[in-house]
């Protein structure tokens, strides 16, 4: 993979709830835990966890120092994207999980899209 490649999928400089969450997701996959194990082992709850993997906030500093401790997947990647410190053998297994990852999530967002969301009626109806 080029390194280009690499840096659109890390996401490099991205620090944004979006970039976060498919890093994340990402980093989940490579530990091979489902959001249920994966909290427990982090030592937060199942909620926490999600609401990160949704983009609806930051993974919390209990993930990240789970993923760094026990997957060696650092704070430097996961909030900013930034791969190069990251153990070869880390990096062959995290670009094919952004890879995934962001497809699962564009997925999402355009399945939130096609949505139809009712129009509210007219006054006086």
């Amino acid at each position: 993979m080029e390194f280009e490649e690499k840096e659109r999928l890390a996401r490099v400089n991205d620090m944004g709830l979006e970039a976060c969450a498919i890093r994340l997701r990402a980093a989940r996959k490579v530990s091979g835990r489902n959001q249920k194990d994966l909290a427990s082992a982090a030592g937060v709850s199942k909620t926490v966890l999600n609401n990160a993997e949704a983009a609806l906030t930051y993974p919390s500093r209990d993930v990240l120092k789970y993923l760094y401790r026990s997957h060696r997947i650092d704070f430097n990647f996961m909030m900013n994207g930034n791969f190069s410190q990251l153990p070869g053998d880390v990096q062959d297994t995290i670009f094919p999980a952004l890879e995934a990852a962001e497809s699962d999530w564009g997925q999402r967002a355009s399945s939130n899209q096609t949505r139809k969301i009712p129009k509210p009626s007219p006054a006086g109806s």
